[in-house]
């Protein structure tokens, strides 16, 4: 089972997010901000993170920096942003090759996201 750090300062969407994926299969972890998601980064095994763009601490930009500088270059990364700037976001996220979401985000269009970079068939 694929375990997958949901990092949000957004109480609600990290408790929405975790049921729809157990849902899916996933085993989820959360965290409310970019040091303590890169901290279960360094000592956990993660498969994937998400993380919100717009947190206290380190944002969604800085996790990403700061977990390809450690050199977790291989794990996926998902950032979830409502800003308006999206195309600028995905072009500063596809130098550190993680991907962008939409936020809201439609569950179903996660998992989709999820699967492919997981590797894993449409459970959907």
């Amino acid at each position: 089972m694929a375990k997958i750090l949901i990092t949000d300062d957004d109480a609600h969407i990290v408790r929405v997010m975790s049921i729809w994926l157990k849902r899916q299969g996933y085993d989820t972890m959360t965290a409310h901000n970019g040091r303590d998601a890169l901290e279960f980064v360094e000592r956990e095994q993660v498969d994937l993170v998400i993380s919100d763009m717009n947190m206290p601490v380190l944002n969604g930009l800085e996790l990403v920096r700061e977990i390809r500088k450690r050199g977790f270059d291989s794990l996926p990364v998902i950032v979830l942003t409502a800003r308006c700037d999206q195309e600028t976001i995905t072009e500063q996220l596809r130098a550190y090759n993680a991907q962008v979401a939409p936020k809201p985000f439609v569950p179903s269009q996660l998992v989709e996201q999820i699967n492919g970079l997981l590797g894993v068939a449409n459970q959907t």
